[in-house]
This record gives structure tokens, sequence and C-alpha cells, in this order.
């Protein structure tokens, strides 16, 4: 078996597809996971200035390599980088730091037939550093519509990127499009089917009269926020639940008295939450960003059995028939009405996904290992 080399965000949190990927390929496969190394220069902001001193901080701190427990988990470390990837210069001292790091660690755990895997494109001055048989770009985000990355850095690097790999995998439609080689290969995203279908006891901190209309996960510049209001105004019984970081300005739901914001929830605690609303939301702008994203709330609502409403964007259409999706002149809180009716549709929603575990996708990842494995196999032996 391959072991991995993963350059993804700081491990821990909310998981992302690569985490979810990867706690499946765990058992099999030794991982050592790289944190974030960034998107972006840092700011003079109190967030940034902070953010930035933590991982200085922790990566001159940290061990050789850090073990998460005893359980089937990554070998995690924080990378000896600077984070300002704009510069040619800086590039060239993070590759040689990098190469520094990794290779002793590597070499201290053993690594041998190595797949880099790279989901964010500042990772690739480290490719052909490792020693590693292949390479593997995971793009789960269209970068060039991304908020908060420094985009005409990161488009350049993703080209390169594209073309250094190996294989490259996306995670819809709209991103195979945009990157349109013969390398290209579509894994859309999974789910953990059995813990969102798995009936929950009510939480505590819900409302527990009227409807309830629900989001979680970040709510940042891609949210409409000015559409939820004119939602909320327009249903006075109904609660607008949102769970998640607060990114951008929210002020103009503060002051409604059906808006609740909950503190932050650990990942295995949503299935509750969103198994007791009526409605689960995905009320997305119209940007570039979500023209091409899958995001993975969408199949764990659907695993909930939860009704769902959703602006349009290209990966929700597929679900049409058991979804609630903005109709081109039609208020969101139609739309939203329109999905509390669809509430006895339940199975049919439960059915379109589970069949799409983290696991099938996983199994499905291993077969393009062996595939990579045996291309890089018959180059060495010519």
């Amino acid at each position: 078996m391959a072991d991995l080399v993963v350059f993804g965000e700081d491990w821990g949190g909310l998981p992302s597809s690569t985490q979810h990927l990867m706690k499946q390929l765990a058992e099999d496969h030794r991982i050592l996971w790289v944190n974030s190394i960034g998107m972006r220069s840092p700011k003079l902001t109190c967030y940034d200035i902070k953010r930035t001193y933590n991982k200085c901080l922790n990566a001159l701190t940290s061990k050789k390599y850090v073990s998460q427990s005893t359980e089937l988990f990554p070998y995690v470390i924080h990378p000896q980088v600077l984070p300002f990837h704009g510069s040619k210069w800086v590039r060239k001292i993070n590759r040689s730091l990098l190469k520094n790091q990794l290779m002793a660690i590597m070499k201290h755990l053993d690594f041998t037939d190595v797949i880099l895997w790279i989901s964010v494109p500042t990772a690739v001055e480290v490719v052909g550093c490792l020693n590693e048989m292949a390479v593997v770009y995971y793009c789960g985000d269209d970068f060039s519509g991304l908020s908060g990355v420094d985009h005409n850095v990161v488009e350049k690097l993703e080209k390169d990127l594209v073309n250094k790999a190996d294989m490259v995998l996306v995670s819809s439609k709209k991103l195979l499009k945009k990157i349109n080689n013969k390398k290209t290969v579509l894994l859309s995203h999974g789910v953990d089917y059995r813990m969102f279908s798995t009936p929950k006891k009510r939480p505590y901190d819900l409302p527990d009269i009227g409807p309830i209309a629900g989001f979680y996960g970040s709510i940042s510049d891609w949210i409409d926020i000015e559409m939820i209001a004119q939602s909320a105004m327009a249903l006075p019984s109904w609660y607008f639940v949102f769970i998640g970081d607060i990114k951008t300005d929210i002020s103009i739901l503060q002051n409604l008295p059906n808006v609740i914001f909950l503190s932050n929830k650990q990942h295995t605690e949503l299935a509750a939450y969103v198994q007791h609303w009526d409605v689960a939301m995905l009320p997305f702008k119209d940007n570039q960003q979500i023209k091409s994203c899958n995001p993975l709330k969408l199949r764990e609502y659907l695993a909930s059995g939860t009704s769902v409403v959703s602006t349009y964007f290209p990966e929700v259409e597929e679900y049409s028939d058991t979804i609630a999706i903005q109709k081109k002149g039609e208020h969101f809180f139609q739309a939203i009405q329109r999905a509390y009716g669809l509430k006895e549709q339940k199975l049919q929603r439960q059915q379109l996904v589970e069949h799409e575990s983290w696991g099938n996708k996983a199994l499905d990842l291993v077969k393009l290992f062996d595939y990579l494995q045996k291309k890089a196999k018959l180059h060495i032996d010519y």
C-alpha cells in the first residue's frame, strides 16, 4: 500500500472532503498530514496577526511529528513556511524548508512508495522534492472565484500544479469542465450516511415552537444575508437558525426576533440539528464560487431526510425532484414554503444518497491509487 503525504487545511474542526477520505484510507495507508500553508498573504488585521503568530509558534515548537491518537488517524505536522506565496524567492525558501522538514519525518516513519496529495495550489513547490512516485491534485473549489485568497497568485500556481500532477481529481462537473484534460477524474463528494440518517434526540437549544429553517456552515459572504432577512420578515412564525463561524456582516439579521445564531457545534452534533429542522437551507448567492461548488452539507441534508430549499447552482439540479430549488422570479420564502410541502418525501431524499458513503468514495480512490502505482512501476522498470 502507498504511503500518503497530504497537503490540506488544518486538521480538525468541521471536516473537509479530503479529511473524510483520509479517515477512510487510514486503515490501510499511512498518512502524513501537513496543516494549511495558506492561500494568501496575511494582512494587518487582528485575525491574520493572531493566526500567523499561532502558526509560527506551532511550527517552531511542535515535535518532529504528532500522532493524533492511538486511533487510525494521520500523523499531523505544522509546516515550517513563510506565508508570502506571491514571492518567487519566498516559494524557493519554502520549498527548501518543506523538503528538509518532510524528508526527515518521512525517513523517521520509514515512508516508501509515496503518493503526494495536494488540495491547496500553494503547495505546488514541493512537487518533485519528496521522491514521490505520483502526484494527485484534488480540486474541490474554483479558486478563481473563492473569497479570501490571492487570486492572481493562486491561479498561476494552480496551472503549474495541474501540469505537474499525474492525476487531477475534481468534486463537481463544473470543475471537470474547467480543468479539461485526459488526466482529470470526477470524484464527487460522499456523506456519512449512517450518522446523518440515524434518528437523534432533539437538541435542547432549538426553538420548541414554530417551523424551523436551518443552516450550518461558514456564514460568509457567499450567503445571501439580505435574502434571509427578507424571508424572515415574510415568515414571522418561522424561526431561522444558523450554526457556524460568522465571517460576514449580519447586522440586518441581528434585530430580527425569529433569527437565531447558535454556538459552534462539532460535526458529530450536526445530524441532531438538521433532523429536527423543518427545512434545511442552501441560501447561496449566484457567483463564480457557488457555480462550481458541490457542498458537503447538500448530501448531509439529504441523508437526514429533512426537506431542503436551495438557490440555484449546477450541482443541486440533479436533485430537483426532491429539493425545492428557487425559481426565477420567485422569492426565497416562497421556495421555503414549497420545501415545507415536501416533508413527506423523506425516504426519497435519503435513497438518493444512501450509496454515496465516504467508504464507497474511498474504494473508488483506492482503484485510482492502484492505477498510479502500476503506472509508476512500469515507468521505473522501463
